[in-house]
């Protein structure tokens, strides 16, 4: 069966291989998730929530508040007086003559006048005279009122634009025809721009076209030549190359559609600069507003069909969409989304996907939560001071969503590869080390250096006197149960006091202290451990059974050193264990109490890290490996007064100088302290060598053997 150490160390290797392979998947599958954003992000719904999120950003800016433009109304009162849409051609004349005559600087009509008049008495004439081929009634026309001349004679006296219609739109709008006015009429125009003004999926207007293709020719727009006609251009440069056009002296980016990116509308901002149209063709006075100004006429009257769905609601009227136009293009306000900025935004996307994962792989998760959101926050920024510099439209939440979606995909990956290998250190460890000391190491696993270092530890090994012969008669499975319990005792005992179970070894356990952390004092550490080890031994071997068994005294021997530590062995055998000098003096020092009568042995360099305690010296020994004896010691016994390990100490004093003065002193001391055969052993020492030879066991120095526990047939031995 493997060794506890070495399935618990495969048990980490292969969580640990489990924890890259879910790192990397996590990797490709937050790839995965932010290219889905992307393309997400390219539909329509995703479009559409892109623009409402776009009218609010430019519902930050303030529109250009030009007082040179101002709308003539055809309200319902105007309806109303003087009589029900569509009006005669008479009647338009008769409102454009009224503005006319306020010598405005443009006119623009927002109302399609679609082919020649045939409502007025020339009209109605001159159709009569086709009929009946009489030139009489054709010599009547002339003297006729006729609505195109007098619409036409309106036109001349201030530079005026009508509007055309439009088809349906495809990138720059197609259209195979356009419909608008002709004859005198569009010969008295100064231009004719195409009145369009198209509705997004949710039906809102929030694009003003400024160029139309129609034919294979491009159509400026109501808008587009109004600003021309009223700035004196006699045409339009359109920079293809550069998306943008040039209208009167005023740069105008076009985008690749051709439309110009309308502002939130604000109605007050209309409402002083709106007139209506009874007002102008009744009130002289009222005619003054319009002088030198671009003036707009179009109808808020539901009748005409001219309201639209805006932003800031369902009833705003065409002239005011045109009007806002014509403010735009002279302000120069023109928020622009290129393919440039989508490039952009790829860009930023896959660097914070990137920056997202790293974030989740290189800090703590609320340090990385933060940043990641500090980055979302950021770009957001970012987009709001684009739009304010340079009025460009950059997507405020596509990349921070891609960010955050990719760090929390990446953090619950490490989370979970985290907590698998929390998992199996604890597995490896919670057995044979402190709580609080598995809690560092699931906490700051870089503080485990399995790979192997140098460090100085202090080693504590055990041994069962008289294991061979107990086993030969005793019930195996009786045997198994007591060495259950003895080394469930030990183990408890060493994790207390901050050790490391490093193996148990038939009936010896072998403890280290020091690794795989830092422990403070670790040789004191040591010897409360082998005192507490005594003290347990004593009670366990007065129990029922184990009296019954015979189970033996345990022996601890305990050094200090400088060993290699870490994971030696193969693929298939991994052991977290030390070699060194210690090691091999602990052994040596555990074997040594069979002659020197102590159950605990510490050796000298243990000794050296206590200057502030009190240790009682068990004389020198002789150590196979070590150039000189070692003088070694162990822990006071419990009992001894002050007078007596005064003369205990005396006579130790005396080893060296008078081994047989020693003896004696040392053999009243044996008979003051029947229970304890220290002194004795050490005064059969004085009269023999005086030095105890202490000769390596038959295995590996680091780890004497012993004798095997003997199992009950079909029964698993429990791990520790």
């Amino acid at each position: 069966m493997p060794h506890w150490r070495d399935m618990s160390t495969l048990l980490s290797r292969v969580a640990g291989l489990k924890g890259q392979i879910i790192a990397k998947t996590s990797v490709w599958v937050t790839l995965l998730v932010a290219l889905l954003i992307l393309l997400l992000a390219r539909t329509e719904p995703a479009e559409l929530r892109r623009e409402r999120v776009f009218d609010a950003m430019l519902g930050w800016l303030t529109p250009p508040a030009n007082q040179e433009i101002v709308i003539v109304d055809i309200d319902r009162p105007s309806l109303a007086a003087v009589g029900a849409w569509p009006w005669g051609r008479d009647k338009i004349a008769s409102l454009v003559a009224a503005v006319a005559e306020a010598k405005p600087r443009t006119i623009g009509i927002d109302a399609l006048i679609e082919g020649p008049d045939e409502r007025s008495p020339a009209a109605l004439a001159r159709r009569l005279a086709d009929m009946t081929r009489r030139e009489d009634i054709a010599r009547l026309v002339d003297t006729l009122p006729d609505g195109d001349k007098q619409l036409a004679d309106a036109l001349k006296t201030v530079p005026t634009v009508l509007g055309v219609a439009r088809a349906d739109v495809e990138g720059f709008w197609h259209a195979e025809g356009i419909i608008g006015p002709a004859g005198a009429l569009a010969d008295a125009a100064a231009a004719l721009g195409v009145l369009s003004l198209p509705g997004d999926a949710d039906g809102r207007v929030r694009r003003a076209p400024l160029l139309v293709v129609v034919g294979g020719r491009p159509w400026p727009s109501l808008a587009v030549e109004v600003v021309r006609s009223h700035g004196g251009a006699s045409a339009i440069l359109h920079l293809a190359d550069r998306g943008e056009a040039l209208v009167a002296g005023h740069a105008v980016p076009t985008g690749r559609d051709g439309m110009l990116r309308l502002l939130p509308l604000r109605h007050d901002q209309w409402a002083d600069r709106t007139i209506s149209a009874l007002e102008i063709m009744r009130k002289p006075e009222a005619r003054q507003r319009l002088r030198d100004r671009i003036v707009l006429v179009g109808s808020s009257a539901p009748e005409l069909g001219g309201l639209r769905t805006s932003v800031p609601g369902p009833l705003t009227s065409s002239v005011t969409l045109h009007a806002a136009s014509v403010a735009q293009i002279i302000g120069g306000m023109a928020p622009v989304r290129g393919p440039r900025i989508e490039i952009a935004e790829l860009i930023a996307a896959i660097a914070a996907c990137g920056l997202a994962v790293w974030l989740a792989h290189a800090l703590p998760p609320l340090r990385g939560g933060l940043a990641a959101v500090g980055m979302a926050a950021v770009w957001t920024g970012v987009t709001a001071f684009v739009l304010w510099r340079w009025q460009l439209l950059v997507d405020p939440l596509v990349v921070p969503s891609i960010g955050l979606v990719s760090f929390t995909l990446s953090a619950l990956a490490v989370a979970a590869a985290t907590k698998r290998r929390e998992h199996a250190m604890r597995r490896r460890f919670e057995q044979h080390l402190a709580p609080e000391v598995v809690s560092r190491l699931a906490a700051h696993p870089e503080l485990l250096r399995l790979e192997g270092e140098m460090r100085e530890i202090t080693v504590l090994f055990t041994d069962v006197e008289g294991f061979t012969a107990m086993t030969e008669r005793v019930d195996p499975r009786t045997l198994v149960a007591l060495l259950d319990r003895y080394f469930e005792g030990l183990t408890q005992i060493v994790v207390e006091h901050g050790g490391m179970v490093e193996k148990m070894v038939g009936d010896g356990l072998h403890a280290l202290f020091n690794a795989p952390l830092d422990l403070p004092e670790h040789p004191g550490r040591a010897v409360d451990c082998a005192i507490a080890i005594r003290a347990f031994d004593e009670r366990f071997r007065t129990d029922t059974q184990a009296a019954a068994a015979g189970f033996g005294r345990t022996r601890i021997g305990v050094e200090t050193g400088v060993v290699v530590i870490g994971d030696v062995g193969g693929g298939r055998k991994l052991d977290y264990t030390a070699h060194g000098e210690a090691m091999n003096m602990a052994a040596r020092f555990e074997s040594a109490n069979k002659e020197l009568g102590s159950s605990i042995c510490i050796g000298p360099a243990t000794a050296a890290r206590l200057p502030n305690r009190s240790l009682r010296p068990l004389g020198r020994i002789d150590v196979r490996g070590r150039s000189a004896p070692a003088q070694v010691f162990d822990p006071w016994p419990d009992g001894l007064d002050k007078s007596q390990r005064k003369a205990y100490l005396k006579a130790a004093a005396l080893a060296d100088r008078d081994p047989a003065a020693a003896a004696e002193q040392l053999d009243e001391l044996a008979g003051i302290m029947p229970g304890d055969p220290v002194p004795a052993m050490f005064a059969a020492r004085l009269r023999g060598t005086g030095i105890v030879s202490v000769a390596p066991t038959s295995s590996p120095p680091q780890r004497p053997a012993q004798p095997q526990r003997p199992r009950h047939p079909g029964k698993k031995r429990r791990r520790r």
